[in-house]
């Protein structure tokens, strides 16, 4: 009996070490893929050019060529920003998914876009001010202010912050803010000219020194996410076995908050509120590597990074030489598998 179980613990054990194998196989695997997909985005457009003067315009720059100066000044920090984007937004989707315990949880679906585009259209409107640059401080703010309102309405009641009051809570503000954000684009043209496509959410039009400034804020809060990866897989299975197992989950719950805001906020900030994908991609994650969260964060960047940029390079081909908001993408992605995923909840 005692050499059963000791070969059952061993043949246990070889399958931990080949499944963790092959999850480190999987993200160099998964870094391939996004590198050929920021290749796509950077050698496909409405202009054609030949894949020698793509590469020559990356390894010898000529300033006097039309080719390169499209290639080195608008689709390469096209191409960074969805990588960035996608890779922060996947990631505050698997935060918020994780700490709420909610599959339906999302930085767009919660209101925390929505507060942030808010914060932006309010400056526009208030302010006068017309610079990407200046977008994120307002961006910040709309959104934390709108994460902690989510949380203290969904906190109200017996049984405290609930996924299905957090939900509710998060539905309810985002028509709230939504509906004063389409108030002011009304009553004020100027604003809607300036900020229509971004509120569409369009990675169009990004230079290197916009992501420059955002990329502190989408770092910081990736490298705080990857850092939280074993507390929230622990506080993902409740509040009290997480406290059995002497978590602090208070300063487990306050450091995910900051990194879902950086991310959430320097997002919307450079590329305005693009859904679905902090929905989407986590769902997908978890399929692959299951419910370790210090597997699913990585791999969630990667998967997200190479979502969008996909995405887009599909927003500039579909109806070429005209393009799309690849927000409009990712809705047409996420939004059957929203429904799918809801009526799946509704059916357990």
């Amino acid at each position: 009996m005692a050499t059963v179980a000791a070969n059952t613990s061993s043949t246990q054990t070889i399958s931990i070490k080949r499944s963790r194998q092959m999850l480190l196989l999987g993200l160099p695997v998964c870094a391939i893929i996004l590198g050929l997909a920021l290749l796509s985005s950077i050698a496909f457009g409405a202009a054609d050019i030949a894949p020698n003067d793509v590469w020559q315009a990356l390894i010898a720059f000529n300033p006097a060529s039309t080719e390169h100066l499209i290639i080195r000044t608008l689709r390469v920090p096209r191409a960074a920003v969805a990588a960035l984007v996608g890779a922060a937004l996947a990631v505050a989707g698997a935060l918020m998914q994780g700490l709420t315990r909610n599959p339906l949880a999302d930085p767009g679906i919660l209101g925390i876009e929505t507060g942030a585009a808010l914060g932006v259209v309010s400056a526009v409107f208030f302010l006068k001010i017309g610079s990407l640059y200046l977008y994120a401080l307002f961006a910040f703010t709309g959104a934390a202010l709108t994460a902690l309102a989510v949380y203290a309405l969904g906190s109200i009641g017996r049984g405290g912050p609930t996924p299905l009051k957090i939900t509710i809570a998060g539905a309810a503000l985002t028509a709230l803010l939504s509906s004063f954000t389409t108030g002011i684009l009304i009553f004020n043209q100027r604003t809607l000219e300036e900020v229509r496509f971004w509120l569409a959410g369009s990675v169009a039009g990004r230079d290197l020194n916009l992501l420059a400034q955002a990329s502190p804020y989408l770092i910081c809060g990736l490298l705080l996410a990857l850092a939280l990866g074993r507390q929230i897989t622990t506080i993902s299975l409740g509040d009290e076995i997480a406290k059995g197992l002497g978590q602090r989950t208070g300063w487990v719950k306050l450091l995910t908050a900051i990194a879902t805001v950086l991310l959430a906020g320097a997002s919307v900030a450079v590329a305005g509120p693009i859904g679905f994908v902090g929905l989407v991609i986590p769902h997908a994650v978890r399929f692959l590597v299951g419910v370790d969260y210090r597997w699913i964060l990585p791999y969630a960047a990667l998967i997200g990074a190479t979502f969008l940029v996909l995405s887009d390079v599909a927003a500039r081909l579909i109806i070429r030489p005209t393009e799309l908001p690849v927000g409009v993408m990712t809705a047409l992605i996420g939004g059957p598998f929203f429904v799918y995923l809801v009526r799946w909840r509704v059916k357990r």
